[in-house]
């Protein structure tokens, strides 16, 4: 289709500012993007639309448009919603470099222009895959009698001969072709190993299909996420597209059609999201009043609540157990919270388990950097220990160490605290602790991706209370006095940079941020500490001893 095209439709809600000349450009695709430099995710011939995020300052707009231009795409749309009217340095640098301006109505979404292009460029590709396209945005549309994805995997089966799965990042598959010739099943081994290979390809930087060889077959691995916003944010989060064929052959059409594919589904796996806020909000509540040390009514109230939304038809109070996560990047630039969030929502799933639903089950709040899951467990088994049928940490890690690893490069951290399972909610403020404390057992550890379970705990958080007094004095006294001798002679605030590097996990970097300090002032600090007391804060088992001290005082 060519860009004139766009101004005909008058519900796209586009409006001209420039570049009149230009509009028998042809246009193969679109992207919608805030990044300050999208060059490489762009291969020419696309309709940018951009919602302004990226523009600072006037300066900014020549910057952007000079990179559109030399990447050659068809037009430029920016929405209204963030800056109103289009700023002037904008229409002036889309001018200079001859390329075509529409302003978006603030009325109209970015995803409707999507689909319209999506749908017209299939349309002049008679014989290829307009019907799967099409076909499946009026499926999508008409709500969850739709089929969801696996309608439109079951069209490129039948359609195009192609087998493709829609996998989450730790490789569990959400979908699948169901036509009963579709070939044989994509094993969980081969799936994981998909999700690795292409959560290593993207943190490349290099723009999908990322193709990989694997048990013999070729698959390329199309990634479904979330434009605008920093790799790292939506990279452990965000689902794939694995198809059994080499797109290395294939034209540029098809590979166009592909792509539309994929936002489609993302469409799908925005409101599976959207859906998610009931039960987002319900842990939230749940959480705030564990923490602010409500009673035990109050918090059993709302979980009464939040029972049959998480378990439907469950005849009685389920056991709960608390998942603690955390997403870490070394540059501290990128929040961990909202990765983490999204991460356990789907590796609390059993990897077994087929189709988006079973990610409907798990319940997750957000603190700070933490992601904190409340996971119910509906029925003990017949020992009536309900750990039986709980999570456990060294299970859980088997299933997410390997994919995530690669997705975390050497600049990512993933570390998981599981707490022991409790059947009222006067244990869950216990539990809480619990996966907490644990998770910091995961974060001493080496490797990108770690956890720990409550029962790593038993040898010291739990036993605790059961210290005698003169004990508890003599061990906090040997530890922590030296140091608060020198901060009242020195004012030094030895003790508070302690308890910041402990919770930091060891990061010099973001305990050197907490506390405003530089980061080799930091580094004195510590000498200092080891140097009054004779421990080695490198050593796991002193970190574990202050750790003690400092909570036991």
């Amino acid at each position: 289709m060519r860009l004139r095209a766009l101004l005909d439709t008058h519900t796209l809600g586009l409006r001209l500012l420039g570049g009149e000349d230009e509009l028998d450009r042809t246009v193969r695709g679109v992207m919608t993007t805030d990044l300050r430099d999208p060059s490489r995710y762009l291969s020419g011939g696309e309709l940018v639309l951009t919602g302004l995020a990226w523009r600072r300052e006037p300066e900014d707009s020549e910057r952007f448009v000079r990179i559109l231009a030399a990447a050659g795409v068809a037009g430029l749309a920016a929405g209204e919603a963030e800056l109103g009217a289009i700023p002037d340095d904008l229409v002036q640098a889309c001018h200079r470099h001859r390329l075509p301006l529409f302003s978006v109505e603030e009325a109209v979404s970015f995803a409707s222009i999507t689909e319209h292009v999506v749908r017209q460029v299939s349309g002049e590709r008679a014989g290829d895959l307009a019907a799967v396209v099409d076909r499946h945005r009026r499926l999508m549309t008409s709500g969850p009698t739709g089929g969801g994805p696996e309608v439109v995997l079951d069209l490129l089966g039948s359609d195009l001969d192609l087998r493709a799965w829609v996998l989450s990042p730790t490789g569990r598959q959400i979908a699948g072709s169901t036509l009963a010739d579709s070939g044989p099943e994509l094993s969980g081994e081969l799936a994981a190993r998909l999700a690795g290979e292409h959560l290593a390809a993207a943190r490349t930087g290099r723009r999908g299909p990322h193709r990989t060889t694997l048990g013999g077959a070729t698959f390329s691995l199309f990634p479904i996420r979330h434009e605008g916003r920093d790799l790292r944010q939506t990279l452990l989060s965000d689902w794939l597209l694995a198809v059994e064929a080499d797109a290395g052959d294939w034209p540029e059409e098809r590979l166009d059609l592909l792509h539309g594919v994929t936002q489609l589904i993302a469409v799908e796996r925005d409101r599976r999201d959207a859906a998610r806020t009931v039960r987002r909000r319900l842990a939230q509540e749940v959480l705030e009043l564990v923490q602010t040390g409500a009673p035990p009514a109050e918090i059993a109230a709302r979980l009464r609540v939040a029972a049959p939304v998480l378990l439907p038809g469950l005849g009685s109070a389920p056991h709960w157990q608390i998942v603690v996560a955390r997403v870490e990047w070394e540059d501290g630039d990128i929040p961990g919270g909202p990765v983490a969030q999204s991460l356990l929502e789907e590796m609390l799933v059993d990897p077994g388990t087929f189709g988006p639903e079973p990610s409907d089950r798990i319940a997750v709040a957000q603190t700070g950097d933490d992601a904190v899951a409340l996971v119910p467990l509906p029925v003990p088994d017949e020992s009536g220990d309900p750990s039986a049928t709980g999570l456990h940490a060294n299970e859980l890690l088997s299933v997410i160490q390997e994919p995530l690893s690669r997705g975390l490069a050497d600049d990512g951290r993933l570390t998981v605290g599981v707490s022991a399972s409790v059947h009222s909610a006067e244990g869950l403020r216990g539990a809480l602790e619990e996966a907490r404390h644990a998770r910091r057992v995961a974060a001493a550890r080496p490797g990108r991706v770690c956890a720990a379970g409550h029962e790593e705990l038993a040898s010291h958080v739990l036993l605790l209370p059961f210290v005698p007094d003169d004990v508890r004095r003599a061990f906090t006294a040997r530890l922590l006095d030296p140091l608060r001798d020198y901060d009242r002679r020195h004012r030094a605030e030895l003790i508070p940079t302690l308890e910041a590097f402990l919770d930091c996990d060891g990061s010099w970097t973001r305990c050197a941020t907490r506390l405003h300090l530089h980061v080799n002032t930091l580094r004195y600090r510590v000498g200092r500490i080891e140097q009054l007391t004779g421990r080695d804060l490198s050593r796991l088992e002193d970190k574990l001893d202050f750790f003690l001290a400092l909570r036991m005082s």
